[in-house]
């Protein structure tokens, strides 16, 4: 027995020596063959260009890996110690190629034929690199010698700190800091031991243990990961107890903020215009103007008011309709995948009908929760709840729906918006963007229009009109005549025009300050008719306006040219900073991976050499867009603020397609736009102060909480006469005292007219 066991064990020997051998030979043969690391030694991973908020919230990632390159000196002992002891325990003991291991998984494989690695980290990072991911013998041999190559010439923290920032580890997420903010949304820095030990689970199979995917699976190998620890004495069984008991709450897939999308996109330009392609590599850090808080009380300010708008109009029917299978255990099933492809558009959740009533509808949400909608929830959709609705637009059972969810907690029934818009906020005295809202759904188009879609500003625009008036020697007091015009058109072929207030009635002489409160038309078509179309044009682009965009017509004074709401934004800062023009700015800094500063801007106040028009000017006109936030057309804004530093201007365009508002207290100018892509009515009595002007007042309600009210000090050249201020040299007995007052009266209204008018100034 024991001389078969001594010839047993010689015949081990002698196979071993001769495998030894033959390896030993293959090597000496493939040695001249394994290439140069130099991509390791110079190592430069790929990193995604990343956009911050000025506040620190990530809003957008470009790049096709997610990767946040950490040094190993910043990446916790607990990640390295977890690590380690499940990928490569002899890591700091061995010269690359671990033949401890190597030995146990021959003889293991032997045993009970199965394969069992014995891969080292330094032999992963080999294969990464340089080598196909095909399991056969000559891969094995060059990952081996790769491996002897790559310890020569590397430190071993410096290969750890590679493979730490350049493994696979799921979603798109390359390196534990990127896995980390990708399954816990928090930084590497802060994970515990429980979290540590699911993310050095991933790198054997990260499709398998994926958290977000198949939470069971990675529950299983954090425990191994964490006995593999108490093996290697690097936690204590009681650590080991206490990490397997704690809670772990997973990003179930990691989502950047729709309310950043369109702003994050626009700086994503902006970079990639200066770097070319290489921008989503270098690992460039973009810190924005934009605040987080501002940011998503302009989202939610504009959705909120493109929905608002959005129920007042006819239910155009369902979106889709699904069969429900008759069995209960069936329609789960069948619902969520359905919903698959009408996904929640934030607070405007998809919903599928289960029972429909003329009184209540029952619907199933994504998440597989069930709610009832009845009484004012079904305003909207009344007519599309009959038996003999037309059934291009009928709500039975199947259909897929929207739904929103009401502060008390009621549901109503509405639908995906048409009508789009955009908002846009900045500092008039640095030009800092502070807030950018582009359009109500990033995800349905990238499509910025707060700074790309070109529209009427309407009456919005008059205020420009007035700053040109008040040099010429108008005045707030100025008298001018509210009655009808005929204008002929150029072309000499007789046409007219015969421009109308917005409420279809003339009333007569009245004060540039009151027709600027009430925005009247016919006063600045007076104006610029007296001042001259071409001066009027020149007049409006030194605040920064495209002449070739803005007509040199009379019909310049009701804003028929085009402008972007960014654009009208920074225009309206001059009257806000006290006549300065200053340039938007939204990029405050870009850095490089490792932190240095490429690129800033600095917040300043606008200096002399920037000055467009006279601090006077721009105070009196002020002046007259106060009294529009006060007695006017915007006197909402007053009425739900309560404060007395605010100025701004209302517009709708012609036939009520597009709806502004525009306006600021002094340290703050926001622009609020809603319209349709493809001009078209938004309704019967849907305009500026209706649509545009509630949006504009639920931003500044957040935006302004705690801002002390600020009111302009009078400049040098303006005096005060009776409650009024005027220019020195335009005062009431030398300023231009009336306009058009050789033109017909209006004709009084009619009783019915009165009416009316009435009931439209109550609306």
């Amino acid at each position: 027995m024991l001389r078969r066991l001594v010839a047993g064990l010689g015949v081990a020997v002698a196979a071993a020596g001769a495998g030894l051998l033959l390896v030993g030979v293959a090597m000496a043969v493939a040695w001249p063959n394994v290439p140069e690391i130099d991509e390791l030694i110079d190592y430069r991973p790929k990193l995604p260009l990343q956009v911050f908020t000025s506040d620190g919230v990530l809003l957008g990632e470009y790049g096709e890996e997610r990767r946040h390159y950490v040094p190993m000196d910043r990446i916790p002992q607990v990640v390295e110690d977890a690590v380690l002891s499940v990928e490569d325990a002899r890591f700091y003991d061995h010269v690359g190629v671990d033949f401890i291991r190597v030995l146990g998984a021959g003889l293991r494989n032997l045993v009970d034929f199965r394969s069992e690695g014995a891969s080292t980290i330094t032999m992963q990072v080999a294969r990464n690199f340089y080598l196909p991911t095909e399991k056969t013998f000559t891969r094995k041999l060059y990952e081996m010698l790769l491996a002897f190559k790559i310890e020569s010439q590397l430190p071993k923290r410096r290969i750890l700190e590679t493979y730490m920032n350049h493994i696979y580890l799921g979603e798109r997420a390359h390196g534990f800091a990127a896995a980390s903010e990708t399954y816990f949304g928090k930084p590497l820095a802060e994970v515990s031991l429980a979290e540590a030990a699911v993310l050095a689970g991933l790198p054997q199979a990260p499709a398998t243990h994926n958290p977000a995917v198949n939470p069971e699976r990675a529950r299983q190998r954090q425990l191994h990961v964490l006995e593999r620890m108490v093996r290697n004495g690097v936690i204590s069984p009681a650590q080991r107890d206490a990490a397997a008991a704690e809670p772990l709450h997973y990003r179930v897939r990691f989502e950047l903020p729709d309310y950043g999308r369109h702003a994050a996109e626009t700086a994503r330009q902006m970079v990639f215009e200066h770097y070319g392609a290489d921008a989503y590599s270098r690992g460039l850090q973009v810190v924005l103007t934009i605040n987080s808080v501002e940011q998503q009380a302009a989202w939610q300010a504009l959705r909120k008011g493109i929905l608002d708008h959005e129920r007042r109009q006819p239910y155009r029917g369902p979106e889709a309709w699904v069969d429900l299978p008759p069995s209960p255990t069936e329609i789960d099933a069948r619902i969520a995948e359905a919903l698959t492809k009408h996904p929640d558009n934030d607070e405007l959740r998809a919903a599928v009908v289960l029972q429909v009533g003329p009184q209540r509808v029952i619907a199933a949400l994504q998440n597989g929760e069930v709610v009832g909608i009845d009484g004012a929830g079904l305003r909207q959709a009344t007519a599309a709840l009959a038996e003999d609705a037309n059934r291009r637009i009928q709500i039975r059972r199947g259909s897929v729906v929207r739904l929103l969810r009401e502060a008390s907690g009621s549901w109503v029934l509405t639908q995906q918006p048409e009508v789009s818009g955009a908002f846009v906020a900045l500092d008039p005295h640095s030009g800092a963007i502070r807030a950018m809202v582009g359009g109500f759904d990033p995800a349905r188009s990238q499509f910025n229009r707060a700074t790309q879609a070109w529209r009427q500003p309407g009456s919005s625009f008059k205020p420009f009109i007035y700053s040109a008036a008040l040099e010429h020697g108008y005045t707030p007091s100025t008298v001018i005549n509210d009655a009808p015009l005929r204008l002929e058109l150029p072309g000499g072929d007789g046409r007219t025009w015969e421009p109308r207030n917005v409420d279809g009635r003339f009333d007569g002489p009245m004060s540039l300050r009151r027709s600027v409160a009430t925005s009247k038309n016919i006063a600045p078509i007076r104006l610029i008719r007296a001042l001259g179309p071409m001066q009027a044009r020149q007049w409006s682009e030194r605040f920064g306006f495209d002449a070739e965009r803005q007509p040199a017509t009379p019909s310049l004074a009701l804003g028929t040219g085009t402008v972007t709401p960014l654009q009208l934004a920074a225009a309206y800062g001059v009257f806000a900073n006290g006549g300065h023009r200053v340039a938007p700015v939204l990029i405050r800094r870009i850095t490089d991976a490792q932190g240095r500063l490429i690129k800033a801007w600095e917040p300043r106040r606008a200096d002399e050499a920037e000055r467009v028009i006279e601090a006077r000017n721009a105070f009196l006109v002020g002046s007259l867009l106060q009294d529009v936030t006060r007695s006017g057309t915007a006197a909402r804004a007053w009425q739900a603020l309560q404060r007395p530093d605010l100025y701004g201007k209302t517009g709708t365009t012609s036939d009520n397609m597009d709806a502004w508002f525009a306006g600021w207290q002094p340290g703050l100018v926001a622009v609020a736009w809603l319209g349709h892509d493809e001009p078209r009515r938004l309704g019967e009595r849907e305009g500026g102060a209706t649509l545009a002007l509630p949006v504009w007042i639920d931003f500044m309600r957040e935006a302004l909480r705690g801002v002390p009210v600020e009111l302009p000090v009078p400049p040098d050249g303006l005096v005060q006469w009776d409650g009024e201020w005027y220019y020195e040299e335009y005062t009431p007995s030398t300023g231009i005292p009336t306009l058009g007052m050789e033109d017909a009266p209006p004709p009084a209204p009619t009783e019915e007219e009165r009416r009316g008018i009435l009931d439209l100034f109550r609306s």
